[in-house]
């Protein structure tokens, strides 16, 4: 019994446009054919036979050929059958737009169709052809793939070229869509006319020249994108990166050495194919002189070796008018069959094999346990072509070097492709290396393996974008009217990086870094505190701790000296409490320095106001205790009851008591805490507590509070500045207080322009300055007599002071 396929669909005719590919691929045919027939394991006992028809790529004769061959009459007629074997399935056709004209009608009758090159997505649909099948892959896998090697090589600006069948004008939209997705854009689409003489080429050569796209997508078989090479070639354009569809990737019409300066460099899909043991010695055996009655053989002799037989009249010569040598038959196929593009024979091949084994399959079934109803198996005798469906749909087998085939739910194989670049072979010539391959059936992180090291390219660089990329430190900004790859670079702003190239979004830095010059890197902010570890923390707290012992020193100095009358005269307790406040005025500026921990910044304002309070308390009980001295010296007076020391501690008890309740309040409600100011500087971060004590209106409450107590004892001893006193002790407290008034009235508009350390620091100069001041104004000149003038510490120096300043005080009150 013989089974028919078909493949390529050919006629016992010959044509003057025979091409060497198409008569490899029905020899890759014939060949699976006597391989399987001489195979005792494979159909044992079944003979394969074959019919070839040829639709010279033409839509009327795929469907005329179809109707032949369901018929097996030509002409044909529909609905029935007069052949002499049984039809399994149709091998073909090699074109997209053919097969899904034949499809359509095989579907009708579910005669199972594989093709070896038709690569349409339509095709996969199983609702318009659940017959169809093929093993080369899918233009979905394909198409996916090339826009994954774009984006592979960062390619974001690219030129699409297809032709205006459906191959090239489906696949174009693919890829388009996926290469936009993916965030790439496309400079221009343009379609080689195949209808056309030129097909358009002069054009689609000007649109290549003008556009600053340096790769260019083709989507077309080799025939279709000739003419437009060839205008490439004439118009000297070179230097664009090509990337080449499984159609013409291994082209051998397009390795010609007058395009090599255009193609080279070109990389791009080829269909993955295994060994075909034994089918170049086959090609090599073909000899007329074995098959005279091939006259496909005859042709493609004369074309291969341009010659021609004297018994055969060709067309081509007549129409040519050449003068072509005569053919003896001794020339040689073996130089002619050196370049043999083996990977569409083996889809052709594999395609045979699917079809043996799925009759294979069909005839290892036993009655009873058979995949259709009750169990039934099909008869080989009287096959139904939609049985035989069924077992194509599980095929499922391994070629001699190991290469597995099946077909998915779709009809479709393992979309497995080798990824090839043109490069320059020893000879000079071109030769397409493989650098690399693309497995549909891996994750999307390994699908594409490419070699890059072995990747020649026809440029300097292999990169095509549309703007300049965008340096480190700046970011892409759309132009207006122009695709998203068509942008300019713009600065990041003020405290952001970019630190990848064509940066979408410029990224803020953390708080505790900042960008460095060339925003691209946040490097870490350096914290900045009123340290101990500085020259101006040093000296501040030198500073004050010097200026400490001055108030102990005078203290000592009144101590040693208390029975003396300047000592006794001014109140010697009271100024000794006075000297004791200005120790710890002084000692309170060192809460200021170090790291503002947190109990050091609930305390450091708390002890500074409690100590100025303690001593601004004790001037304005001086100040008190002199004016009620002197006028309970007057007869009659009632402010004798008011002499001695209850009145001046009672004015400190009670001044005292006020800035406490102020700071408890302070501290209960609203305490200071540290704070991190960020703002200020962008490389530094201001660590204090000054700057936000919690509730600033406590702060210039406790702060006002003071001034209030200084500007007291200052009207108070203006007032008393005449009263008779021999050292003119209010005229002493009126300076200090004035001194001390001044300094912290500067010290409000000074705090409020500066920041950070220099804030702190500020304070610290106006506690030594007022404290300072007080203690020069009131107790340098009293120290500076009883230490240098004793001679004036006596009691009748004082008195005779006094009678003068009494006798004075008539004639000026």
């Amino acid at each position: 019994m013989s089974s028919r396929s078909k493949c390529g669909q050919s006629s016992t005719f010959y044509s003057i446009r025979l091409e060497a590919r198409s008569y490899q691929i029905m020899q890759a045919f014939i060949f699976a054919v006597d391989e399987i027939n001489k195979n005792p394991d494979l159909l044992p006992n079944i003979t394969l036979g074959f019919q070839i028809y040829d639709t010279c790529t033409v839509v009327r004769r795929a469907a005329e050929g179809t109707l032949w061959m369901l018929s097996g009459r030509e002409p044909s007629v529909q609905n029935y059958n007069c052949g002499e074997g049984t039809l399994a399935g149709i091998v073909g056709d090699s074109g997209s737009t053919c097969s899904i004209l034949m499809a359509e009608m095989l579907s009708l009758y579910r005669y199972p169709q594989i093709s070896y090159f038709a690569t349409s997505p339509l095709l996969s649909n199983r609702n318009l052809f659940p017959s169809f099948f093929r093993t080369v892959p899918s233009d979905m896998f394909q198409t996916r793939g090339l826009a994954e090697l774009i984006l592979y090589f960062g390619w974001t600006w690219v030129g699409l070229l297809a032709s205006d069948n459906d191959y090239g004008q489906i696949g174009i939209q693919i890829v388009k869509q996926e290469i936009v997705q993916a965030g790439a854009c496309v400079a221009f689409i343009e379609n080689i006319m195949t209808g056309q003489p030129n097909s358009g080429a002069p054009h689609i050569v000007n649109v290549i020249k003008d556009s600053s796209a340096k790769v260019v997508l083709v989507l077309s078989a080799d025939a279709d994108f000739m003419p437009v090479v060839e205008e490439l070639a004439k118009q000297n354009i070179t230097r664009k990166i090509w990337i080449a569809s499984e159609a013409w990737s291994t082209s051998i019409l397009l390795k010609k050495e007058k395009f090599q300066a255009v193609l080279m460099g070109t990389i791009g899909f080829a269909i993955h194919w295994g060994q075909m043991d034994g089918f170049v010695e086959h090609l090599n055996n073909l000899h007329p002189s074995k098959f005279p009655s091939d006259h496909f053989l005859l042709e493609f002799w004369e074309k291969t070796f341009s010659c021609k037989w004297t018994d055969i009249y060709t067309k081509a010569d007549d129409m040519l008018n050449q003068t072509i040598n005569e053919c003896i038959g001794d020339e040689k196929l073996e130089s002619a069959m050196a370049s043999v593009d083996l990977s569409i024979t083996f889809n052709v091949y594999t395609a045979v094999y699917a079809f043996a084994w799925a009759i294979h399959n069909l005839l290892q079934c036993k009655p009873g346990k058979g995949p259709f109803l009750n169990g039934i198996c099909a008869n080989i005798s009287s096959l139904h072509p939609w049985q035989l469906l069924h077992y194509i749909k599980t095929v499922d087998f391994e070629t001699k070097d190991k290469t597995q085939i099946f077909f998915d739910d779709r009809g479709d194989p393992p979309a497995l492709y080798d990824i090839v670049n043109w490069q320059p072979s020893p000879t000079g010539s071109m030769e397409q290396k493989i650098v690399g391959s693309y497995d549909s059936r891996l994750s999307k992180e390994n699908r594409m393996k490419i070699n890059i090291a072995d990747i020649i390219w026809s440029t300097e660089t292999s990169q095509s974008t549309c703007s300049p990329s965008c340096p480190l430190g700046t970011r892409t900004a759309t132009i207006p009217e122009k695709p998203a790859c068509c942008f300019k670079c713009v600065q990041c702003p003020k405290g952001e990086i970019a630190n990848v190239t064509d940066a979408v979004e410029c990224q803020k830095c953390s708080w505790d870094t900042w960008p460095n010059t060339q925003q691209d890197l946040c490097l870490p902010r350096t914290v900045e505190f009123l340290s101990y570890d500085e020259a101006m923390g040093i000296s501040l707290a030198a500073v004050s701790i010097v200026s400490s012992i001055t108030p102990i020193g005078a203290l000592g100095i009144f101590i040693h000296y208390n029975t003396t009358p300047i000592v006794r005269a001014n109140n010697w307790s009271l100024s000794c409490l006075l000297l004791v406040a200005l120790f710890f005025c002084f000692l309170s500026s060192l809460a200021f320095i170090g790291y503002p921990h947190p109990e050091k910044c609930l305390l450091r304002q708390v002890a500074f106001g409690l100590a100025f309070t303690l001593c601004i308390s004790c001037v304005l009980a001086k100040t008190i205790t002199v004016v009620i001295a002197f006028k309970a010296t007057k007869p009659g007076t009632r402010l004798r009851r008011w002499t001695g020391g209850k009145v001046s501690y009672s004015v400190i008890v009670i001044c005292v008591l006020i800035q406490i309740s102020v700071c408890v309040t302070w501290l209960f409600y609203s305490p200071p805490f540290p704070e991190y100011d960020t703002q200020t500087h962008s490389s530094i971060i201001i660590l204090n507590c000054n700057d936000n004590e919690g509730s600033p209106f406590a702060f210039w409450v406790m702060l006002g509070y003071l001034g209030l107590l200084a500007t007291v004892s200052f009207i108070v001893a203006f007032l008393a500045r005449r009263l008779p006193d021999s050292f003119n002790e209010a005229k002493y407290i009126t300076f200090s207080m004035l001194a001390f008034l001044c300094v912290w009235i500067s010290f409000i508009p000074a705090t409020l322009s500066s920041r950070g350390k220099y804030t702190v620091a500020m304070e610290i100069f106006a506690i030594l300055s007022s404290s300072w001041a007080i203690v020069v104004c009131i107790f340098f000149p009293k120290c500076f007599i009883i230490l240098f003038r004793p001679h004036l510490n006596v009691r009748q120096n004082m008195i005779r002071n006094v009678f003068d300043q009494s006798r004075t005080s008539e004639f000026y009150p």
